[in-house]
């Protein structure tokens, strides 16, 4: 397998400029913010740093091709790194601090983006987040001040912990059911949101966590970061990887049971 600690490194590089540009505008009082045409919002905080960080890879990766949720793809290749500069815009918007920028490389294989390096920095909550392709997944402040990351243990449903973003589009997707049997017949439901429940997986500290709906930038990163920590990371079709268009993660012990309670 490759080695991908030097992307790793440069990533990290990649979040500390992402940080140092959105915790400036984070309850900035000349904050400027836009409707999307999928009527999702957009702060100038958001524009900001994908430009930074597509500046910085451009010159230091330019042979990488881009995704990022703001401008759309940039080049052509195997490599590509995934942005989404700010997951959790609306709570950014109102000054509530769980958002993170997130940052992943992927390799195309088969035709198809796989994760090899994700990182997830939430600066506010003062927590970051990472895994490489092989080498486990990690949190802490920086690579030299880090503990390594581990699911929990949990394998009754009863005894689990079951995070998720809201309601809505459950119910779209024909899902509501097993959703709400779900959250009836395990331990704790809480709606933590966005990235969030993802690394708390990765932590251990939850146990499962789905959303209905998302983009390859919401998933790239917490994908290998879960995988690296132990876990499962599949579509809610049980779809491997973050390619199905919505996620279900889990400590993997609990994963297909999760996959049947959703599509009940």
């Amino acid at each position: 397998m490759p080695d991908y600690h030097d992307d790793l490194r440069f990533a990290h590089v990649l979040a500390d400029s992402a940080d140092a540009t959105t915790m400036e505008r984070f309850k900035a009082l000349d904050l400027r913010v836009e409707t999307k045409p999928d009527m999702t919002p957009v702060s100038d905080a958001d524009k900001a740093a994908e430009e930074l960080i597509r500046t910085s890879l451009q010159r230091a990766r330019p042979r990488d091709a881009v995704l990022g949720e703001e401008f759309g793809t940039e080049g052509h290749g195997p490599r590509r790194w995934v942005i989404d500069p700010i997951d959790g815009t609306k709570n950014f918007v109102r000054g509530v601090p769980v958002w993170a920028t997130l940052i992943a490389l992927t390799e195309l294989v088969d035709g198809q983006d796989h994760p090899v390096v994700g990182l997830v920095s939430a600066p506010a909550l003062n927590r970051r987040w990472w895994a490489v392709r092989g080498g486990g997944a990690y949190t802490g402040r920086s690579l030299s001040q880090a503990s390594r990351l581990k699911v929990s243990q949990v394998s009754q449903v009863r005894d689990a912990s079951f995070g998720y973003s809201s309601l809505s589009g459950w119910s779209d997707r024909g899902m509501l059911d097993g959703f709400l049997d779900l959250s009836r017949d395990c331990w704790r439901t809480r709606g933590y949101g966005d990235f969030w429940p993802y690394m708390m997986v990765a932590e251990g500290s939850v146990d499962m966590c789905a959303e209905p709906e998302l983009s390859l930038w919401d998933m790239a990163a917490s994908a290998v970061i879960v995988e690296e920590a132990g876990g499962r990371f599949t579509g809610l079709d049980g779809r491997p990887g973050p390619h199905s268009g919505n996620a279900a993660a889990s400590n993997a012990l609990l994963h297909d049971e999760l996959l049947r309670y959703l599509n009940a």
